[in-house]
């Protein structure tokens, strides 16, 4: 779980968000078991071990929590894949690496793999986790003259959902490292690289995942 990068001042502000942090780790934890949120706030605070009063110190309402949660987990993704690209330069060799180290995900971080399922294709567009990233990433592909393509946010969803598609079949069909890189050819060649180097790029080494 992600905390923030700046410590609290204080002996109370610093126990205000452990407290927080734990009310997120429980939705976290409930969402990636279940599937969904159709669940108390009491089992929330119970599971985090905190008072069902402490609940309202922190989040308005149930979905503010459970957004709150997504939101975390696909920070975390981010993070996780930010580290393990963080020495290639090339962008579509990160893509490539992104995609493949996705589907690694589900032996390495669970509860991740099940967000990303479960909630993953509404969050594509959000502020928070890999679609900022990808983003980024696909702007500099596309003003380089990289990727063949004309909006970034159109491609990005498509990207997404290529890229989630991957994270739900792995979960319900089983998949190996060929279907990873297979996808991972996919991605670029839709982006617009030819067919030889995507497959090149798409069968490098990959870096470890943190």
């Amino acid at each position: 779980m992600q905390h923030s990068t700046t410590p609290p001042a204080n002996r109370f502000e610093r126990r205000r968000a452990q407290t927080r942090q734990a009310l997120i780790g429980a939705a976290r934890q409930i969402m990636a078991e279940q599937g969904d949120t159709d669940v108390s706030i009491q089992v929330i605070a119970d599971r985090a071990d905190v008072g069902f009063g402490t609940f309202y110190n922190h989040f308005e309402t149930k979905d503010a929590l459970f957004d709150a949660a997504v939101a975390d987990a696909l920070e975390e993704y981010g993070q996780l894949l930010d580290a393990a690209t963080a020495e290639i330069d090339d962008t579509a060799e990160v893509f490539a690496a992104s995609v493949r180290l996705t589907l690694r995900l589900a032996a390495s971080h669970p509860e991740i793999t099940e967000i990303l399922r479960f909630r993953g294709l509404q969050h594509v567009h959000s502020g928070t986790g890999l679609g900022p990233r990808a983003l980024r990433d696909l702007e500099v592909g596309k003003a380089s003259g990289r990727f063949a393509i004309t909006d970034a946010r159109v491609a990005l969803g498509a990207v997404g959902g290529i890229v989630l598609a991957l994270v739900q079949l792995g979960a319900t069909s089983g998949t190996d490292a060929a279907a990873g890189e297979e996808t991972a050819e996919l991605v670029l060649r839709m982006l617009g690289l030819p067919a030889a180097e995507a497959r090149e790029l798409a069968t490098k080494p990959l870096p470890a995942l943190g």
